[in-house]
């Protein structure tokens, strides 16, 4: 009978107190998503900046490529940007050929919008990064934990917003 022994993970992160709940716990877990989430970001920032992009135009490229032929209005939606702002960022997108437009079926004036093979190469490529670095992280963590995590953020959302993060989800 062999057993085998997973690797252990020395991490730094000392468990949550059982008073998970106190003030310092709640800043903790604010100031870990916050830089966890700037690390992330970081592995792409290069990669944008080189495309003249940041990471408005990044958000857009992913939620078009999760769902293609999202409408303006939806995109609004999920990004919760002004007009102008999501106006700067498709203008900019669609100038440098990452995103193509196309009236809608129902509705002509509507605009559909998805990536051009240009965009979906540049998305793959910032997905990579960004997989990379999640997988890492989810690696070290476990699957109990990952779970963990999901609920937590799961809990941030608004209940108005989960049917849209679960149509995400059901691509």
């Amino acid at each position: 009978m062999t057993t085998s022994s997973s690797p252990t993970v020395h991490s730094h992160v000392t468990p949550a107190s059982p008073l998970f709940l106190r003030e310092d716990e709640v800043r903790r877990g604010i100031e870990m998503l916050y830089f966890g989430y700037s690390a992330l970001m970081q592995s792409i920032e290069q990669l944008l900046e080189a495309q003249g992009l940041g990471r408005a135009h990044h958000r857009a490229l992913y939620f078009i490529s999760r769902k293609p032929d999202l409408t303006i209005g939806e995109l609004l939606r999920l990004l919760s940007i002004t007009k102008q702002s999501l106006g700067r960022v498709l203008n900019d997108l669609i100038e440098q050929g990452y995103i193509e437009t196309q009236p809608g079926v129902r509705d002509r004036r509507q605009k559909m919008l998805r990536l051009s093979s240009t965009g979906k190469t540049l998305e793959a490529e910032l997905f990579r990064a960004l997989r990379e670095k999640m997988a890492t992280a989810y690696g070290q963590a476990g699957q109990g934990s990952v779970t963990g995590f999901w609920r937590v953020l799961e809990g941030l959302i608004a209940n108005g917003d989960r049917q849209m993060v679960l149509g995400l989800q059901a691509r």
